[in-house]
């Protein structure tokens, strides 16, 4: 089932509605990961000595190469951010994915809308979680080996699995209910948490997977629904 959802958002992403989304979380993307690409080249300039003396070659401009060839390092610190910006994402436009994708194929099974401010909030105790995860399998990449993509990929999918499922069901459950809905199918979430973070890492296509994640939850949601019905309050 988590293949299917998966699937299914696929198709989703060319829906005009879901397609404005893709295209507004791309530009938020870029923007971010050039933020913090200027954030990286200005605090090398500031940080390292503008000149070294090298013997035989003499002065080097240190400085200028190390901050210039930061740059060189955009494709890597976009794939360690994505996780976390994933998770911020669904705080900004996880609703607007789930409302286009119910109406467009479960229009007898709408939710509602959760509170913004809320969502964000939760979304950013996520991001903050997905970061640590990320720091700390860096730091104990000597020691995990081998096994240390698998811990990220497990982990960050079990994160991003708990926010987007979450969203989506708790535009039809109480939140009470939405985690006991989550406990439930943990292994099912898990598994299309996982193939998300996947996704994450293969440039270009990342940016995209955002709204993929929200179109796919929602549509997980729904698949798995007739077990838990509605019962708001």
């Amino acid at each position: 089932m988590s293949l299917r959802a998966l699937i299914l958002a696929w198709r989703d992403l060319l829906h005009p509605r879901i397609l404005s989304v893709v295209l507004a979380g791309t530009g938020l993307t870029l923007a971010l990961l050039v933020a913090v690409q200027a954030l990286v080249f200005w605090a090398i300039r500031w940080f390292s000595p503008e000149t070294v003396t090298l013997p035989w070659l003499g002065q080097v401009p240190l400085g200028s190469y190390l901050s210039w060839g930061s740059i060189l390092l955009l494709p890597v610190m976009a794939v360690f951010l994505m996780a976390p910006v994933a998770a911020a994402f669904s705080g900004l436009f996880a609703e607007r994915v789930a409302v286009a994708v119910e109406e467009t194929h479960y229009p007898d099974q709408r939710g509602q809308p959760l509170d913004f401010w809320d969502g964000l909030l939760e979304s950013l105790a996520v991001t903050g979680a997905v970061v640590l995860v990320g720091l700390g399998t860096m730091l104990l990449t000597p020691f995990l080996g081998p096994l240390a993509p698998l811990v990220w990929f497990t982990a960050n999918g079990w994160l991003l699995g708990l926010e987007f499922f979450q969203m989506a069901a708790r535009r039809h459950l109480p939140r009470e209910r939405a985690a006991e809905m989550h406990r439930a199918l943990n292994l099912r979430v898990t598994a299309l948490g996982v193939m998300i973070a996947v996704l994450l890492v293969v440039p270009v296509l990342n940016i995209a997977v955002p709204v993929l994640a929200a179109a796919g939850f929602t549509h997980l949601f729904q698949l798995s629904r007739t077990s838990f019905p509605d019962r708001r309050g």
